[in-house]
């Protein structure tokens, strides 16, 4: 009988693109949901856990019997700090100490995570991821665990480069005066990717970094220039100043407020963007398991932007 892999936010973006792989590779799955996804064909079947993260016997339930947990769930925007804290760190804590008490003996628990929560300081979100992985860290050998921390992930569905891709498209790219930061980046079949290679070649324990394997990561005027060659457009840089960031994300945080839905633009979010240096600078988890070329940025954003327009998202 093939393994059972337990899934947390396989309905997101990245985990759509997981589960594809792992039925193509004949695993069973199953599936914490609230509601009732669209799901590829699979043989077996995937099996769907009817809950949420707050549901201590839905988790119980999803990792039942399990041998591989993949937790990719996470809050990336929310209104008040106890909201990532409730996702970020909490929910791990739960799942992870589900995985211990009702998963196969020697089960495996892969938390990904965010390059973000190697600045702790920066944002309530960094802060919370970190605080997550150290939570998972802490149970020792109750728990087999490894933890990846992904850089920026685009491709085929994703809708947060997508504005990106808008702006590019009306001719502009948005960046912060002065230095050009270096951003890691990664295509969601690569991710997904070592993702399946986790489970088959199990590294140690431990915080792993991954990206496309561009040494010093990418600028945001290369990507500019990469989204324009791909889209056939000319890309004019416009240069924000500081302030300007920090004005804009109060008062997208006042907005958030007033409607209840919180915003993906805020001061903690400003401060990632304005940190210097997200490049990769731990390329164990590669050499562990010896991926092969990545997809580079030029394949991967032509694909991107083709799927966008064959979709009408552009």
């Amino acid at each position: 009988m093939s393994r059972l892999v337990a899934v947390t936010g396989a309905t997101g973006f990245i985990g759509q693109h997981l589960i594809r792989q792992l039925a193509s590779r004949g695993y069973r799955l199953r599936l914490l949901v609230r509601g009732l996804p669209s799901l590829p064909a699979s043989d077996p079947p995937v099996e769907l856990q009817p809950g949420d993260l707050r549901d201590r016997t839905a988790l119980a339930r999803l990792v039942e019997g399990a041998d591989v947990v993949l937790h990719l769930a996470g809050a990336i925007k929310a209104l008040a700090d106890s909201d990532f804290r409730a996702v970020n760190v909490d929910a791990v804590a739960a799942l992870a100490e589900a995985t211990a008490r009702h998963a196969r003996p020697d089960a495996q628990f892969v938390l990904v995570s965010s390059l973000a929560a190697r600045e702790p300081a920066l944002s309530t979100y960094a802060a919370t991821k970190r605080a997550g992985e150290d939570g998972l860290a802490a149970l020792g050998q109750r728990q087999r665990h490894v933890i990846v921390r992904a850089p920026a992930v685009y491709g085929p569905g994703d809708r947060e480069t997508l504005v990106f891709f808008k702006a590019a498209a009306r001719g502009w790219s948005m960046v912060p005066a002065g230095t050009d930061g270096r951003v890691a980046m990664i295509h969601v079949h690569d991710l997904c990717a070592a993702l399946v290679g986790i489970i088959e070649r199990p590294p140690p324990d431990g915080v792993y970094e991954i990206d496309d394997g561009t040494e010093g990561g990418h600028t945001l005027r290369s990507m500019a220039a990469t989204a324009a060659e791909v889209m056939g457009r000319k890309v004019r840089i416009a240069k924000l100043p500081h302030r300007v960031l920090r004005g804009y994300a109060a008062m997208q945080q006042f907005a958030a407020r007033l409607s209840g839905q919180p915003a993906i633009v805020s001061s903690g979010k400003v401060r990632e963007l304005l940190h210097p240096d997200w490049s990769v600078r731990d390329r164990r988890l590669a050499a562990w398991l010896q991926l092969g070329p990545a997809i580079d940025l030029r394949t991967g954003f032509t694909e991107t932007v083709e799927w966008y327009r064959a979709h009408r998202w552009l």
